[in-house]
């Protein structure tokens, strides 16, 4: 039965409708098996605005691009990061850029920043283009699975750009199955270290990636280097602010967390429509083929156009970051809607960018949409939001655009790639969005 969040809600504003679901579970199975299908009902049912129980915890649900931009554009600072991301994830990725808020986030991030410098993304697409020729050398024609060969390339592309490391194979998988680990712990139902449970694996994992770092750590303090780790450790701001060794460690560990993750999940996606629509497959191949390079160089990367398009139209049907939480540190309002202090919220990029109001044909493979003649996502600012935005856009966007663009480019120019014409792939929503199958594909070398 439909209730409203609250008996009143102040004069001249509207309590938030919505329900509770199942006892205690709340919308949670629903939102584990199929979080966009329940998110459009219930669009459907209440409205841009609706509360509902997840994990336990009662969560206010915003659609649309005009909550998106009340939220991350947070003109009354009512909105903050830390309390709702450290409920998924705070164990695991706690100290992270992404959990911090207001003044202390503006200084890490000021900091931070000089890391993501143009001369930087210059230095690191110089060091990533070999390493990924490296990987792509391994690659075997016949039956392939996707998602775990750019899991493991864009793992090894990390450490080589962010920590100017080499790990052996058991060392990679052992720092691989960590972040998944701790990742895959931000959704656990039960939310304590039990045994065998998802939560104590996170904290597990996340003990694993402290090690790591701070065993490296000395050295790149001491011997420097191009590499992001080295970046984190020299970076300073005008009056002489710098990470101490805890910040570096904490943010080495979020950011290589997104950045491998984001970027594997938009070229599996990538390569899935790619086989799906051949005839794009090729024309993106062309275009890398009129380039007459087998890597490419940094002042290449705005010139594969239609890669481009690939790329958008890939992170708007399946965003990486699927949802977006917040939490209110006042009372305030969306849309008319009375949001008391003290309330989750949650946006959902990856319903927004499913909304036919703004997006014709949604469930479309259809690049075009973003070309300079239609732009569909200039119908609002808000419509289209794979990296979030305001004061914590994601920090990485071109340095995770020009990862994705050099490693589909090689691949491009080495193999041609196919799927059954009856092929579905099962998409796993229930952490980030990744094939449960790993994308299996005939590969072929060209």
């Amino acid at each position: 039965m439909a209730t409203s969040m609250a008996a009143a809600a102040p004069e001249g504003l509207k309590p938030v409708p919505g329900d509770g679901g199942l006892p205690f579970l709340g919308q949670t199975l629903s939102m584990l098996r199929d979080p966009l299908g329940l998110a459009q009902r219930r669009y459907a049912q209440y409205g841009p605005v609706s509360w509902g129980k997840v994990l336990g915890k009662r969560m206010v649900a915003l659609y649309g691009p005009e909550a998106a931009e009340a939220v991350l554009v947070n003109r009354d600072k009512a909105f903050a990061n830390g309390p709702a991301w450290s409920f998924f994830i705070g164990p695991f990725f706690y100290r992270g850029i992404m959990l911090m808020d207001f003044e202390e986030h503006l200084h890490h991030r000021r900091i931070m920043q000089q890391a993501f410098s143009r001369d930087r993304l210059r230095s690191y697409q110089k060091a990533m283009s070999p390493s990924i020729t490296r990987g792509l050398d391994s690659w075997q024609p016949g039956d392939f699975k996707v998602l775990p060969n750019f899991k493991q390339l864009t793992l090894d592309l990390a450490m080589d750009v962010f920590m100017g490391v080499e790990l052996d194979r058991a060392q990679a998988d052992r720092i691989n199955k960590a972040f998944i680990d701790a990742v895959r712990a931000g959704l656990s139902i039960i939310r304590y270290p039990v045994p065998g449970g998802r939560w104590r694996r996170g904290l597990r994992a996340r003990r694993t990636l402290e090690a790591f770092f701070n065993e490296h750590l000395p050295a790149k303090r001491a011997d420097g280097g191009d590499d992001l780790f080295a970046a984190l450790c020299q970076a300073e701001t005008d009056d002489g602010h710098r990470f101490s060794d805890e910040d570096i460690v904490s943010h080495m560990i979020f950011v290589l967390m997104a950045a491998h993750d984001t970027s594997t999940i938009t070229m599996t996606t990538m390569a899935y429509y790619l086989a799906k629509h051949p005839e794009w497959q090729e024309r993106v191949r062309e275009e890398s083929r009129a380039l007459g390079k087998e890597t490419l160089d940094f002042e290449d990367l705005d010139r594969l156009v239609s890669l481009d398009l690939v790329m958008k139209e890939c992170l708007r049907l399946v965003a990486p970051v699927p949802g977006l939480p917040r939490e209110t540190v006042k009372d305030t309002s969306v849309l008319g809607y009375h949001v008391p202090a003290g309330t989750m919220v949650t946006i959902s990029p990856n319903v927004n960018h499913h909304i036919a109001d703004y997006w014709p044909d949604p469930d479309r493979f259809d690049p075009e949409r973003f070309s300079a003649d239609r732009r569909e996502d200039k119908i609002h600012q808000y419509a289209w939001e794979p990296f979030g935005g305001g004061v914590h856009k994601c920090i990485g966007l071109h340095f995770g655009g020009m990862e994705v663009k050099s490693v589909m480019h090689q691949v491009l120019l080495r193999y041609r790639w196919t799927v059954p014409a009856e092929y579905e792939w099962p998409l796993d929503m229930s952490t980030l969005p990744v094939p449960k199958d790993g994308l299996p594909v005939q590969l072929e070398r060209i």
